[in-house]
């Protein structure tokens, strides 16, 4: 583990307040996979959808929820269309269509106001609007978040009820319930996918992090993580790959022995067995990095026994152990954790208004190799050993006042961007505001 104290390296410029903000409490922030715009949960029962390159409203979604919406999400893989689900206070999930005629072109999103409320009598305007296909009922409660799989083939929802549902979209506006997930002693806080299986993750009042996987045309829990000791209020996965971990680019570096170049390339080929980790945060003020056992000959597991795989439902089960804990920063509950897919670093907020950025780093050991004292874990890689998390900036009273309910990265896409992939930090809260957020070199 990395000590707090790390003298920050970078710092968070704000760089604009999505306009006109909210009049009432902003939930969540969503950037569209492929556009510049980003959709927000608002408690007066709306979603707004504003421009990443103006900062301004594009569409005010109303008319479908009776009470607050507090999760959305974005259909991926789309072609033609924006296709965006929203869960709401009222227990029920809506599904939202939009053709994108322009194409996604750049310029269609600098702050022409499409589909408002002023442009209401013009119908070419409604017809560019987002219009309402679905309702999807079945919790008994409030929907606390919801989630598109990777494919697009699956929604998954959790609720106040306690349970997880995942959803299966047979063809446009047709869904069918195909699991109710009910493993959890306490509101499900959030769902999260992996990001190249269907592998579903979901968080609980009860402290605990469950995985559920498909096995013989039935959903089941393999894995559960009990860490945390309080609420644990999200999760989100690494990327796909080792793209994104800027600190791989150094395994090989010349200040290094050779020694301990080998010691980093068998780090990283056991990270790339194991794929994407993933990162959680909690009522009790860590941000927590979990990993997955790798499985020896995982692909040819029911040829080396003879055994057919349809019967080994227990070769489903999945081991996670705790890969790190970052640096703890935070004074109160955590309420959302963000992994850049460009650069690995993960962003944190919550309760006491922080946003901190961290991130991962070769260890250096004074003396003798990297791997010397280094306790080894159960599967003969070491937990963290090899690298350690550092806090890179830290901005207090994000949101004056406010408590900040989202963060996550995203894509800058207005014209002061200095390359093509540069990202932005989202910031959602209380005060109804979306902040935006530039990452700089201190």
């Amino acid at each position: 583990m990395s000590s707090p104290t790390t003298t920050p390296t970078h710092k968070l410029t704000p760089l604009a307040t999505l306009t006109p903000p909210s009049n009432s409490r902003t939930w969540q922030s969503a950037p569209h996979p492929s556009l510049p715009i980003v959709a927000t949960a608002c408690s007066d029962r709306s979603v707004r959808v504003y421009s990443l390159t103006s900062f301004t409203l594009l569409h005010s979604i109303t008319g479908g929820h009776k009470r607050s919406v507090r999760t959305v999400s974005w259909k991926p893989n789309t072609r033609g269309q924006s296709v965006l689900a929203t869960g709401s206070f009222d227990s029920s999930a809506g599904i939202w269509r939009r053709e994108e005629n322009g194409g996604g072109r750049e310029e269609d999103f600098t702050g022409r106001r499409i589909g408002g409320a002023e442009d209401s009598d013009n119908e070419q305007d409604d017809a560019d609007d987002y219009q309402f296909s679905c309702i999807l009922d079945g919790h008994e409660s409030e929907i606390k978040c919801l989630a598109w799989s990777p494919s697009g083939q699956y929604l998954a929802t959790c609720s106040r009820d306690k349970s997880v549902w995942i959803w299966e979209e047979l063809e446009d506006d047709n869904f069918e319930t195909v699991a109710v997930l009910q493993e959890h002693d306490g509101d499900v806080k959030s769902v999260a996918w992996h990001p190249a299986e269907d592998l579903l993750v979901s968080t609980s009042y009860d402290d605990t992090v469950r995985l559920y996987k498909e096995d013989a045309d039935d959903w089941v829990q393999v894995s559960m993580i009990d860490g945390h000791a309080k609420t644990v209020w999200w999760a989100e996965f690494e990327g796909s790959g080792m793209a994104g971990r800027d600190w791989r680019k150094d395994a090989t570096s010349s200040s290094t022995s050779d020694a301990s170049q080998q010691q980093r390339l068998e780090y990283m080929q056991e990270l790339e067995r194991s794929g994407p980790r993933l990162a959680t945060c909690s009522d009790d003020c860590t941000v927590r990095i979990w990993r997955r056992k790798a499985k020896e000959g995982d692909d040819n597991a029911s040829n080396k026994t003879g055994v057919p795989s349809i019967i080994r439902s227990a070769a489903i089960d999945e081991e996670w152990y705790q890969d790190a804990v970052l640096p703890q920063v935070h004074e109160r509950a955590i309420y959302s954790v963000s992994w850049s897919r460009k650069t690995g670093m993960i962003v944190s907020a919550g309760s006491d208004g922080k946003v901190i950025v961290y991130k991962e780093r070769w260890r250096e050991q004074a003396g003798g190799d990297e791997m010397d004292g280094v306790e080894m874990d159960v599967d003969g890689a070491q937990a963290g050993g090899l690298t350690e998390w550092v806090v890179v900036a830290e901005l207090f009273s994000g949101h004056d006042v406010f408590e900040i309910n989202h963060v996550c990265w995203a894509k800058r896409a207005d014209k002061g961007r200095r390359s093509e992939d540069e990202e932005v930090v989202l910031t959602t809260g209380d005060d109804g505001e979306v902040r935006v957020w530039v990452l700089d070199q201190a």
